[in-house]
């Protein structure tokens, strides 16, 4: 089959490592990447075998003028905004990043013949599920602007898919964690916060009584799933992608091994996150393969990778959080 593929945010955290798998499975990758959160050190050993082209997703003139004579055959589509903080403070960056960014990208798609497009969605769309684990028909509950930026962006590629017949799948994703995850200034993932607090030897910011619980996925399994997602006869799909599990925050602290310390308990967050993933097992015969226990060891073979990541404390979190307390109160 042809295998020429454009992959948005590709210099990222998932998308490096999806560049790395489609390379050596000799896919002629295209990568877009604007560089605000993407760094081309996570493409080192990919780097000089694709086609980088520096672009802002929310510059149109700019995105038709260096794709309009290039033809794709796949296309996966991870470039976004992410965190919860900053959406907050800013969400015209995000809607523009992730709204218009993806309308952008589509419009170009729509003449591009595509066999599929792949969409990294998140299940931060679910707010705080009445059910768990949570499939993909539970109701759409969105709690702050990321998460209804990423559900709108989605949405948008299910239209496009219906009226200008655009194949798709959309891949709802559950805390993703690995090498290569974003190390910017912005407050955000639990992984990155612990991993710059244990170098720094520093006690763990737990939220609340940290018995709170979430679905930590692998990004080996991540890319998987996206790739099963390419290949499969599977289109016009919304399918959750997770470890299946659930574990506690005391876990991770336990599995990191350190000290915490409590922080207060944040409105709009839920108490757990935990995907129903039959639908993913049965559509695209893939399973999650790395347990918390083994990704969690992987990650601290790994730890220099975050020895640059910003150091947060209970104060600067209390701070850079103000705004949420206020607006999600």
């Amino acid at each position: 089959m042809n295998k020429k593929i454009l992959i948005t945010g590709g210099a990222g955290f998932i998308g490096s490592h999806l560049v790395d798998l489609l390379v050596k499975k000799k896919f002629t990758v295209t990568v877009i990447d604007n560089l605000s959160s993407g760094n081309l050190n996570n493409l080192k050993d990919s780097i000089k075998k694709i086609n980088f082209l520096k672009i802002d997703l929310s510059n149109q003139k700019e995105l038709e003028k260096k794709l309009k004579n290039k033809s794709f055959d796949y296309c996966v589509h991870l470039a976004a905004l992410a965190d919860i903080v900053p959406s907050i403070t800013n969400p015209d960056r995000y809607f523009n990043s992730n709204v218009v960014g993806t309308f952008n990208l589509l419009q170009i798609m729509r003449n591009k013949n595509l066999k599929k497009l792949i969409y990294s969605a998140s299940s931060s769309c679910y707010g705080i599920p009445k059910k768990y684990p949570t499939s993909e028909a539970a109701e759409i509950n969105p709690e702050y602007p990321y998460a209804i930026t990423k559900r709108i962006a989605e949405e948008l590629i299910e239209h496009w898919g219906k009226v200008y017949k655009i194949p798709y799948v959309s891949l709802r994703f559950f805390n993703v964690y690995g090498p290569r995850s974003r190390t910017s200034g912005t407050y955000g993932a639990v992984f990155g916060v612990f991993l710059a607090q244990k170098i720094a030897n520093k006690p763990f910011t737990v939220v609340g009584d940290g018995n709170q619980t979430r679905d930590f996925t692998y990004v080996s399994d991540i890319v998987n799933a996206i790739y099963k997602s390419l290949t499969s006869r599977i289109s016009n799909r919304i399918i959750n992608i997770g470890s299946g599990k659930t574990y506690s925050i005391n876990y991770l602290v336990k599995l990191l091994g350190g000290k915490k310390v409590t922080i207060p308990k944040r409105p709009g967050e839920p108490k757990c996150t935990f995907a129903n993933i039959n639908l993913a097992k049965k559509l695209l015969k893939w399973k999650p393969q790395v347990s918390l226990e083994v990704g969690v060891k992987k990650v601290l073979q790994n730890i220099h990778y975050w020895n640059n990541a910003p150091l947060w404390s209970p104060s600067s979190i209390k701070k850079e959080t103000k705004e949420w307390f206020k607006l999600l109160k």
